[in-house]
């Protein structure tokens, strides 16, 4: 997949499956809904319009399916139905699989996308993340050639028409930039140490006309940032902080993207175990997809001012590294005791958030990053965590997910009670947290949940469901509502 040319067309022409290799991907109703004109031109001589709607009726999507219509040449394949209210309309992930897995092979191939307009550009970046851009296979680096993959959408329901240049071209950055982040999260670190992502951002930077600020090595220690030289100044190559930055005239507010870019997580001396430190090459992810999200959305005409900060380190081990029991100075001028040096992400953000909050004057600032393991734990495999002080923003990022894809779900904001878990006695605060004894948790949360179950007046008072002072004349209405809710 790494020499895989993604292009973008409102019509990919038409050309025979031996000579152009094709897949059509949709929900089923919406395959259905596609005229044998609107299709044959990708498939005759081969595939007639007896096959095409033979396969169609084939197709048991459970959650998908696929059919072949000629050899491997060509084939048609079905997302699901329907999707859970937390997962996005597009079926994005489904549809990287999908296409993965049926897409034929061949030097120059074409997906037809079949969709309703609002999602496409989940759709198209779904399809971009099915071909990644890094490899060290050696029949890949033996390949010289590029092949091709052509997308088309048609467009089902309202507004159905074809897509415009202007559509065309943000998917066309979008998947870029997802392909962008995907290759520098993908490259150990041997290639993507600092000194290379500093190299990545300076490429984006040239290709903007965005010359970067880079504060790097014994220059962080000397300006106050405690956090991100702490994390990484046992490694061979030195730590940074890098900014991007986009200031339009007329520029209404500012915005900054802080991104974890932790090139390799070793643990530090709380090393991490044989089985859990394989793959920590990816716990640049945060500031790898702020990268070529920044790419993308300055080339679509970002209107405010935009800051992409970058906190650069590898948590390594060496005479150097910090120890459990050492203080840091974060850049905000508060101290940190260090119990675990695994709970490194925390400290290089720090120091990037309140950069961006001081220096660049913030209005809005968010961060991205391969926290912790927690979160896969508490949202799962597909859903990133959100965690932030506005609720507004919490409901946008879930909204966000489902219209892109790259799916969302909140985490509790409670700091009032959370906060003092990291209480220490030597420093402001820890940099990691210990368990408690139980609590009895649930048994009040049962007796309210049910209360309108209850005869009690206080139990039907705290019940979330129903009313809670009902007449005597709505006793016949109640009892209807007790029986539901039960």
């Amino acid at each position: 997949m790494a020499n895989v040319v993604l292009e973008f067309k409102a019509s990919a022409g038409d050309s025979e499956p031996q000579n152009r290799p094709v897949i059509f991907v949709g929900q089923l109703s919406n395959l259905q809904q596609l005229s044998w004109a609107q299709v044959k031109g990708k498939l005759q001589p081969v595939v007639n319009k007896e096959t095409w709607q033979s396969a169609l009726s084939a197709l048991n999507p459970n959650p998908t399916d696929s059919c072949p219509l000629y050899l491997s040449y060509a084939a048609v394949a079905a997302l699901p139905s329907r999707v859970s209210r937390h997962n996005s309309p597009s079926s994005a992930h489904f549809l990287t699989r999908l296409v993965r897995t049926c897409l034929p092979g061949g030097a120059s191939r074409c997906i037809v996308m079949v969709c309703e307009r609002t999602e496409v550009f989940a759709s198209a970046c779904a399809i971009a993340r099915a071909f990644p851009l890094f490899s060290r296979r050696s029949g890949a680096s033996r390949r010289t050639d590029n092949r091709v993959v052509t997308v088309e959408f048609i467009t089902i329901g309202q507004d159905n028409g074809p897509l415009d240049l202007t559509t065309l071209e943000c998917l066309s950055n979008a998947a870029d930039g997802v392909r962008l982040a995907a290759r520098i999260v993908d490259t150990p670190c041997n290639e993507m140490n600092t000194d290379h992502f500093l190299e990545e951002i300076k490429v984006v930077g040239a290709e903007l006309g965005i010359t970067p600020t880079i504060i790097r090595g014994e220059e962080l220690k000397q300006r106050g940032f405690g956090g991100i030289y702490g994390v990484g100044k046992a490694a061979e190559h030195p730590p940074a902080l890098a900014v991007l930055s986009h200031t339009p005239e007329g520029a209404t507010q500012t915005i900054a993207w802080v991104g974890k870019g932790i090139v390799y997580d070793t643990g530090g001396l709380s090393i991490k175990g044989k089985t859990t430190m394989p793959g920590m090459k990816r716990d640049c992810g945060g500031a790898a997809a702020i990268l070529g999200a920044f790419k993308a959305t300055i080339k679509q005409g970002f209107k405010d001012n935009l800051h992409a900060v970058f906190c650069l380190a590898e948590n390594a081990v060496g005479p150097k590294a910090t120890r459990p029991d050492d203080i840091h100075t974060l850049y905000s001028g508060k101290t940190v005791e260090i119990n675990n040096t695994d709970a490194e992400g925390r400290l290089v953000l720090s120091d990037g958030v309140v950069y961006a909050s001081k220096d660049l004057s913030a209005d809005i600032i968010l961060d991205m990053a391969t926290l912790t393991g927690a979160q896969g734990i508490s949202t799962g495999k597909y859903h990133a965590a959100v965690m932030t002080n506005n609720e507004q923003w919490e409901a946008a990022c879930v909204r966000a997910g489902r219209n892109s894809g790259d799916l969302a779900h909140p985490l509790v904001y409670c700091p009032e009670l959370h906060f003092s878990e990291f209480t220490s006695a030597v420093a402001d605060m820890k940099n990691s947290v210990a368990g408690e004894r139980a609590t009895g948790f649930g048994v009040a949360l049962l007796l309210a949940l049910f209360g309108q179950a209850s005869e009690d007046p206080l139990l039907n008072m705290v019940s979330p469901l129903g009313a809670t002072d009902v007449r005597p004349g709505d006793q016949m209405e109640r009892d209807c509502k007790r029986r539901r809710l039960v």
